[in-house]
């Protein structure tokens, strides 16, 4: 399975929304390190999907704010892009991990060799 690139911006603003429902684009924006329009952008996605439903509501601090809440499909798919992003960060962690023995054998092998100058 190839790794999509959208797939972790999906898993992180569903995420993101599910913990914080009440948020503006602009405090989703800055928690996942993204402009407002793309934050936009991919919210109408979602919406279209069906994974999504936007909510007017009306608070004391602010007179038209919206509340984000994943639908059931929008629980699956959640579901689904946590597993996808947890198998990716797995085989990063295989890959680091072999990475890091070797360069430790490599530097054990280094520190023995009768032709290290002091």
């Amino acid at each position: 399975m190839s790794y999509d690139p959208t797939d972790e911006t999906r898993y992180r603003l569903l995420k993101y929304l599910e913990e914080h429902p009440t948020a503006t684009q602009r405090q989703v924006a800055g928690a996942l390190g993204v402009s407002i329009g793309k934050v936009n952008y991919c919210l109408k996605a979602l919406v279209a999907k069906g994974w999504v439903k936007v909510r007017n509501f009306r608070n004391s601090n602010n007179k038209s704010a919206y509340l984000y809440v994943l639908t059931p499909r929008g629980i699956e798919e959640k579901i689904d892009v946590t597993r996808a992003f947890l198998r990716r960060k797995r085989d990063e962690y295989d890959r680091l991990a072999e990475e890091i023995e070797y360069l430790a054998d490599e530097v054990r092998r280094l520190q023995t060799s009768p032709n290290r100058s002091a």
